[in-house]
């Protein structure tokens, strides 16, 4: 039966930038596999391990895709954990696929493709945005898109993470608000962060780790009040204080261009963990292709610093 996003009732009063309140339960590194299987375990999958291919369903009316990356040692005993990766304004699955990384990683990746939205050119986009599509609800697609991909293979339902560049990584956040019940750990990256116009009501405090080029072009790190977008410093300590963290971050100098923000003693242990790439532009940090314009930082890939930290989060049990 179709999920459907659950009602969202409050608006996190403290903050005027979409709300994240947030986390899960952190899972020591290296763990073994969590318990969780999902009802697709044990059946054979719908293609061959070590490949990515198209996929559809029909979710709220419409005729929805998707595409999905099953790793090399894929087989339908194991229960693996699941990254939802959402494109950015005008792109694809498949092109966030070829210059993420993410396909790399040990788990079933799978990247939706959005409805084009409002605007300029006819470029898809996700809810959220001012030039979203009015009318679809792409929280329920994620809920509808999760109800397949664990039908249908041998998934961790506890384990599911979502990360998205600009406009998908926005729409991350707002599943952080929505989806809290089956999104372990967001890890947004050069988020284009305008007002969802949704209250955010958590069921649990989602863990967060974002990344952004200070010198962003096209959403600035600074913010834009024109456009509603918030400072970037700023949400991040924002998210940080609704999730009850302890005042003041860690700071660390990580690489010559990378400084990373974490705030620690969190509600949950839901952490807060900031990536600036100093003078990095709107792309995704380490990225093998064209991932957008200005500097992209060799000194770090992304998919592989999110990754180490939302794999450490899962769904506390039911």
């Amino acid at each position: 039966m179709r999920r459907t996003a659950r009602p969202l009732a409050r608006l996190a009063a403290a903050l005027a930038v979409p709300a994240l309140l947030l986390t899960a339960v952190p899972a020591p590194a290296q763990a073994a596999p969590h318990p969780h299987r999902s009802a697709g375990c044990g059946t054979a999958p719908p293609q061959e391990p070590g490949t990515s291919a198209p996929h559809s369903l029909t979710s709220g009316g419409l005729e929805r895709s998707y595409r999905l990356h099953l790793p090399d040692r894929y087989d339908g005993r194991r229960a693996w954990p699941v990254v939802l990766a959402y494109h950015g304004r005008g792109n694809t699955g498949a092109g966030t696929e070829a210059f993420s990384g993410l396909s790399e990683l040990p788990a079933v990746v799978v990247y939706p493709e959005g409805v084009v939205g409002q605007g300029d050119g006819d470029r898809q986009a996700w809810q959220g945005a001012p030039y979203s599509a009015p009318g679809v609800d792409d929280v329920a697609f994620t809920h509808d898109l999760l109800d397949a991909v664990e039908a249908a293979l041998c998934t961790d339902p506890a384990r599911v993470y979502a990360t998205g560049k600009s406009n998908g990584g926005a729409f991350t956040t707002l599943l952080a608000c929505a989806a809290s019940e089956r999104v372990a750990a967001i890890a947004p990256v050069a988020a284009a962060l305008y007002p969802h116009g949704v209250d955010c009501d958590p069921v649990r405090p989602v863990p967060v780790i974002s990344f952004h080029g200070t010198d962003d072009a096209t959403i600035p790190y600074t913010g834009d009040a024109d456009r509603g977008l918030p400072d970037i410093a700023a949400w991040n300590a924002a998210r940080a204080d609704a999730h009850g963290c302890r005042p003041g971050p860690r700071v660390r100098r990580t690489e010559p261009d990378i400084t990373v923000r974490e705030w620690r003693g969190c509600d949950r242990g839901a952490r807060v963990r900031h990536v600036a790439v100093d003078g990095g532009g709107h792309t995704w940090p380490g990225a093998d292709s064209y991932s957008g314009g200005g500097y992209t930082t060799p000194t770090i890939e992304a998919h592989e610093e999110l990754w180490r930290f939302v794999s450490r989060y899962h769904l506390p049990a039911a």
